[in-house]
């Protein structure tokens, strides 16, 4: 186990009707003046938004609001925020949605105290001194943002590679100081967003699962356990999509995925992730749709390197069978068993399936930043697993 530092220092209210103590963790931070970021409507239609405000108007609290976030968030609309929270004198950013908008608004966040452009934390020219603090009510399980020290955003400034999904912030300043998460604001989810958002949560654990680190049982066994019960709950929401004990289950797992706690004392492999935002940035493919193509290539490709890893994936989160003759066996088929749980999820696991050309691999696994701790990515590594993922 290496060495490490867990800072999980986000506050999380969980349950029905949380939405409503919004302004209540707004005011326990001493925010009076604060910038509601949401999406593209559902928000306002479902009548969560108005009792966010609402929520704040008890509390005295003064709000403006932003909304237009969309998927692959853009840093467009984050630089439009950051003009408006500095116009509004705005003291705290509170995301209604998911991962794009709680992105943005972290990009906000670092963005307000700034005098630069926010996009200098992209190209590392300079790193977040300051921060506003952050608040979130979720309403999509997946990109675990709300509990995360990650955003990921956008360039919108010219054609790719110019125009790319990178993490832009990756910085404590950034994680947030609350989120509220009720599980019923997810039942109208539809099943591919549903499906999505499962597998981006099981692969921010299994990126930190496979790891060339050895005497990790602690986390091992937590990241199994987390994988195996969102495995369990996704079938029930896919039959039943208001099942409440299912739907928290995931919710609360999400959070759990991506707050670093599951990766403490190990190094995490987040190649496939790196390679799936290339899809994302040219075809502006759905993230995890992409990541349920992407990573069992990814799989494929690496196995061999760690096999013991793999062996264990198989038998303790899929039930393998030991074939101590044939580890090799055993592997692969943890591997197809992870592709046909896609499969039942109703997505796609081939770039054929959703129409994608072959002729831009190259430039992809160029452009693509190389990680790894299972196997460092080359250029070459990410053109093959592009090809298998073909």
């Amino acid at each position: 186990m290496e060495d490490f530092v867990f800072d999980g220092a986000t506050r999380v209210v969980f349950g029905r009707g949380k939405e409503q103590e919004a302004g209540k963790e707004v005011a326990r931070l001493g925010a009076k003046k604060v910038l509601v970021l949401y999406g593209q409507g559902s928000v306002k239609k479902s009548g969560l938004l108005d009792r966010v405000f609402r929520s704040l108007k008890t509390e005295g609290i003064q709000y403006s609001e932003l909304g237009g976030v969309a998927p692959n968030p853009k840093v467009a609309l984050i630089r439009e925020g950051v003009k408006l929270g500095k116009q509004k004198g705005i003291e705290l950013v509170l995301a209604v949605g998911g991962g794009s908008v709680i992105d943005s608004a972290k990009g906000i966040a670092v963005g307000v105290p700034y005098d630069g452009d926010v996009w200098d934390f992209s190209e590392k020219k300079v790193a977040p001194q300051k921060a506003l603090p952050v608040g979130s009510v979720l309403t999509i399980p997946a990109a675990g943002s709300e509990a995360s020290k990650y955003a990921v955003a956008t360039s919108d400034d010219g054609p790719y590679p110019m125009k790319r999904d990178i993490v832009f912030v990756n910085n404590e300043l950034i994680r947030p100081a609350f989120t509220i998460m009720n599980p019923e604001l997810t039942f109208s989810l539809p099943p591919f967003q549903t499906a999505c958002g499962v597998v981006d949560i099981i692969a921010h654990v299994i990126e930190r699962y496979f790891t060339s680190v050895r005497d990790v049982e602690l986390t091992d066994r937590l990241c199994e356990a987390v994988v195996k019960t969102v495995i369990h709950n996704a079938y029930i929401v896919m039959k039943d999509p208001t099942n409440y004990s299912a739907r928290a289950e995931i919710m609360w797992a999400g959070s759990l995925a991506h707050n670093d706690l599951l990766g403490t004392g190990r190094a995490p492999d987040f190649a496939s992730h790196m390679i799936e935002h290339e899809l994302s940035a040219v075809y502006n493919m759905t993230h995890g749709a992409g990541l349920a193509i992407i990573f069992p290539a990814w799989a494929k490709h690496v196995y061999k390197h760690n096999l013991e890893r793999f062996v264990q994936f198989a038998t303790r989160v899929w039930n393998v069978e030991m074939n101590v003759f044939d580890p090799d066996s055993v592997a692969k088929e943890g591997i197809a068993r992870l592709e046909q749980f896609y499969k039942d999820m109703g997505l796609p696991t081939r770039l054929s399936e959703m129409k994608i050309p072959r002729d831009r691999f190259a430039e992809m696994a160029e452009k693509s930043v190389k990680l790894g701790s299972i196997k460092k990515m080359t250029t070459d590594d990410v053109q093959k697993i592009y090809e298998l993922a073909y």
